[in-house]
C-alpha cells in the first residue's frame, strides 16, 4: 500500500479509530494486524520472510542475554547470518552470480550462472537493519531482550516505517510500543501537519520534478551540458523531496498513535561540508553505519596504521553504496562518497588555513554560502550514480557536463528551453513555474525552521491563521500535485 494512494487515506483513519476504541492491552494486536495487512497489499507471501526473521531474532535476543563468552557470540552470529543471508539471497545473489560469470569468461572457466526469478521483498534492507540493531544492542548490554513476541513483531513491522524507515533503535521504539497512549488532540494535529508537509514534498515537488529527470535521462546523448546539469540538480531535489516526504508521512502517521519516530532529515542541503551533509541526510541509516560499522573499524584499524581511520571511512561508504542496491552504479555511488569523505577529512585543516589567508573566513555569509553551494554540487554529482540506469550512462553524464555552456549566454538557448520545455524538460512552462515556486517554498521553510523555529511560532498562532495555512497547502497539493502513479524511490531498497 502506497502512502500516496487513496486506499491509504481510507486505511489510516480506520486504524486510528480502532486503535483508540480498543483498550490499551489490545492495541498492539490491532496495530500488528494492520501492519500485516499493509505489507501484504504488495506481495502477500513475502510476509513469511518477515515472520522468519522475527522468530530468529526474537529467540536470539533472549539467548544472547542469557549467555556469556563464545556462546553469546554464536547466537549473535546466527542472527547476523540469518539477516544478512536473507538480504544477500534476495537482493545480491543475481548480481553476484552475474559478475562471477563475467570473471569466469575472462579466465575461460566453464561456469553456468544460475539466475533466480525473484522480486526483492519491499523494504527488506530496512527490516534487516532494524532487526540487527536490536540484536546488537542486546549483545552490547545496552538493551534488555524483549520477552513479548507480539510487541517485538510490531517493532519490526510497525506500518508507518515498515517499508522505508526510519530505521529505529530498540531504545527508541520498543518502550513506546509498551506504553499507554491516551487520546490526545495535540499529537494527532501535529501528526497531520507533518503528513501534510510530506505530501506536499512528494506529490507537488518530487513527482513533478521527476518528469524532468526522466525526460533528460531518457535523452542523455541528445542533451547539452547545461541540460545534463539540470538533470543532476533536479534529481538531487527529487530524491530529497521524495524520501524526506515519505519520512514525514511515516512520522506523522506514527504521531497519530502517540508514537514518535526519528526525524530522518535535518535540512541537508544547507550543509557546509560532506561530513555535515551525512549528519543531516538519512540520519537513521548514517548513524547505524557510524555506530555498527565505522566506529568499530576505525578503532581496530587505527591501531594498525594511521591511515586506518581513512580506510574505515572509505570502506563504510562503499558498504553504504552496496546497501542501496545490487549494481555497479551503487558501488560507484559509495566510492564517490568515500573519496569525498576521505578528501574532506584529510584537507580540513588546509582548507581552513586557506580561508584564513585569503580573508574569506572574515566574510562569514560568503564563506558559508560557498561551502553550501560546493557541497550541493558534490551531492548532485554523486547522485548521478544513484539515478543513472547504468554505469556507462552515469559516466557519460558526468563526462559531458562541461560541454555546451557557451550557448547559455545566447538568447536562443533560453528561448528554446522555455518554449520547447515539454520536449526538452517534459513539463510545460506553467508546470515548471509551479515546481520552482514550490521548491523555493520548501527550502525557505527549512531555512526559517533552522534559524527561527518557524514551526514553534506557527503552533502559537490563532486557529484562523493555522487553518488558513492548512487549506492553502491542501489546495496547492490538490491543484498542482502530479497524480500519475509514482512510487517512492526508496521502496526499491
Amino acid at each position: 500500500m502506497l502512502f500516496n494512494s487513496f486506499s491509504f487515506l481510507i486505511f489510516l483513519p480506520i486504524v486510528a479509530i480502532g486503535y483508540y476504541l480498543l483498550p490499551n492491552r489490545r492495541r498492539w494486536i490491532w496495530l500488528l494486524v494492520a501492519s500485516c495487512y499493509f505489507y501484504m497489499a504488495f506481495i502477500p507471501a513475502y510476509i513469511l520472510i518477515l515472520a522468519y526473521l522475527i522468530a530468529i531474532d526474537f529467540a536470539m535476543g533472549i539467548l544472547i542475554e542469557q549467555s556469556t563468552g563464545q556462546t553469546k557470540k554464536i547466537w549473535l552470529k546466527i542472527s547476523i547470518l540469518a539477516n544478512v543471508g536473507t538480504l544477500f539471497f534476495f537482493k545480491y545473489f543475481n548480481f553476484f552470480n552475474a559478475n562471477v560469470a563475467r570473471v569466469a569468461a575472462l579466465i575461460h572457466w566453464n561456469y553456468s550462472p544460475l539466475a533466480l526469478s525473484i522480486i526483492l521483498p519491499l523494504g527488506l534492507s530496512f527490516h534487516t537493519f532494524q532487526s540487527l540493531a536490536y540484536v546488537i544492542e542486546v549483545y552490547k548490554g545496552r538493551y534488555k531482550a524483549e520477552r513479548h513476541l507480539g510487541i517485538y513483531a510490531l517493532y519490526v513491522m510497525f506500518f508507518p516505517q515498515l517499508v522505508a524507515g526510519p530505521i529505529e533503535r530498540p531504545q527508541q521504539l520498543l518502550p513506546q510500543l509498551h506504553a499507554e497512549h491516551h487520546f490526545n488532540e495535540k499529537p494527532i494535529i501535529e501528526g497531520l501537519e507533518i503528513m501534510l508537509w510530506g505530501f506536499f514534498k512528494k506529490v507537488v515537488i518530487a513527482d513533478t520534478i521527476g518528469v524532468v529527470v526522466d525526460t533528460i535521462y531518457g535523452n542523455l546523448h541528445a542533451s547539452s551540458g547545461p541540460i545534463l546539469a539540470i538533470a543532476a540538480v533536479a534529481f538531487a531535489i527529487q530524491l530529497y523531496a521524495d524520501f524526506s516526504g515519505y519520512s514525514d508521512i511515516a512520522r506523522g502517521s506514527a504521531k497519530i498513535f502517540g508514537i514518535t519516530l526519528v526525524n530522518n532529515f535535518d535540512a541537508p542541503f544547507f550543509s557546509k561540508s560532506v561530513a555535515e551533509f551525512w549528519r543531516r541526510w538519512h540520519i537513521s541509516l548514517s548513524t547505524w553505519f557510524r555506530d555498527y560499522v565505522y566506529q568499530p573499524l576505525a578503532l581496530s584499524w587505527t591501531r594498525i596504521s594511521k591511515i586506518g581511520l581513512y580506510a574505515a571511512l572509505f570502506f563504510t561508504f562503499v558498504v553504504i553504496g552496496i546497501w542501496h542496491g545490487a549494481g555497479w552504479t551503487f558501488i560507484f555511488f559509495g566510492i564517490t562518497w568515500g573519496v569525498y569523505s576521505v578528501f574532506g577529512l584529510a584537507t580540513k585543516k588546509f582548507r581552513l588555513r586557506l580561508a584564513e589567508k585569503t580573508g574569506l573566513i572574515k566574510i562569514s555569509w560568503l564563506y558559508a554560502g560557498l561551502q553550501v553551494v560546493i557541497t550541493f554540487i558534490l551531492v548532485a554529482i554523486a547522485n548521478v550514480f544513484f539515478r543513472a540506469p547504468s554505469l556507462t550512462d552515469a559516466l557519460y553524464l558526468i563526462g559531458h557536463l562541461k560541454n555546451g555552456w557557451s550557448a547559455i549566454v545566447h538568447k536562443p538557448f533560453w528561448l528554446n528551453l522555455v518554449y520547447d520545455s515539454p520536449l526538452t524538460l517534459g513539463l510545460s512552462k506553467y508546470q515548471l513555474f509551479i515546481v520552482a515556486i514550490s521548491s523555493i517554498v520548501l527550502f525557505v521553510g527549512e531555512y526559517l525552521e533552522m534559524y527561527h523555529a518557524v514551526s514553534s511560532w506557527f503552533t502559537k498562532q490563532p486557529r484562523a491563521v493555522r487553518w488558513s495555512a492548512y487549506y492553502l497547502v491542501i489546495f496547492w497539493i490538490l491543484i498542482f500535485g502530479y497524480y500519475q502513479p509514482r512510487t517512492f524511490i526508496y521502496f526499491q531498497f
